[in-house]
Order: C-alpha cells, then sequence, then structure tokens
C-alpha cells in the first residue's frame, strides 16, 4: 500500500507530487531545494548553506516517515554548476559518515526557482 509522506517541516511540494511516498518498506522522497520550510525563502547564499538547507528538509521528511540518514541507500544530485560540485560534496560527505548510498551526480540546465541544486534521496528498511 502507497503511503504519502508530508511535514510542514520541510516546503510543501510546489506541484503535483507529494515530499515522499512509501511503499514496501521504501521511501522515495522527491527532489528538494534548498528553502526554508518556515519563511518560504530560498536559501541561496554559498552552495554550502543552500546543501544544508536541503538536507535539513530531506532530514525532517526521513523523521517524519520513521527512516535516518544511515536508511539512505540512493541519492540523486543535480546541479546547475558541476565546479559547485566539491563544495556540494564537503557538506554531503557530513551527512553520510559511514556506508554511504549510491548517488548520482549530473548538472543541469536550470531547476525550480533558479537554485544551484537539488537532491533526491530512496531510502530503506
Amino acid at each position: 500500500m502507497k503511503n504519502i509522506i508530508s511535514t510542514s517541516n520541510a516546503p510543501a511540494a510546489i506541484g503535483p507530487y507529494s515530499q515522499a511516498v512509501e511503499i514496501n518498506g521504501i521511501l522515495f522522497v522527491s527532489g528538494q531545494i534548498p528553502v526554508n520550510p518556515k519563511t518560504g525563502e530560498v536559501v541561496n547564499s554559498s552552495i554550502e548553506e543552500a546543501t544544508n538547507q536541503i538536507f535539513q528538509n530531506i532530514g525532517e521528511i526521513l523523521k517524519t516517515a520513521g527512516y535516518t540518514f544511515a536508511d539512505v541507500v540512493k541519492t540523486t544530485v543535480f546541479l546547475t554548476d558541476i565546479n559547485n560540485f566539491a563544495a556540494m560534496n564537503g557538506v554531503y560527505a557530513q551527512y553520510f559518515t559511514e556506508k554511504q548510498p549510491a548517488r548520482s551526480a549530473v548538472a543541469v540546465n536550470a531547476l525550480p526557482k533558479n537554485v544551484p541544486l537539488e537532491i533526491e534521496v530512496i531510502a530503506a528498511k
């Protein structure tokens, strides 16, 4: 059975999709952009700050669904400038310290709200 996950501690979906969907012990978290859920404002002063905001949002969604970062098995990172990879990766490494998930990182032309990156994750129990 498909379970829709939603929390006010992460930005609301800005389209016809859910923050996350859980099915058969697998959690699919929609791509998160660096939006502060309290203010609705984009956090974009640096790639590090943007990446950290995204992971805070992902963490809230994981927690709401009963998962942690240790349960994440796959991530996908979308960057509008591949030159930001190293800075993003420095923050990313703080959230995945051991048994790191599989990851894809790709450069894209543009993202919603002109943000520099978006990250989606899949977690499993």
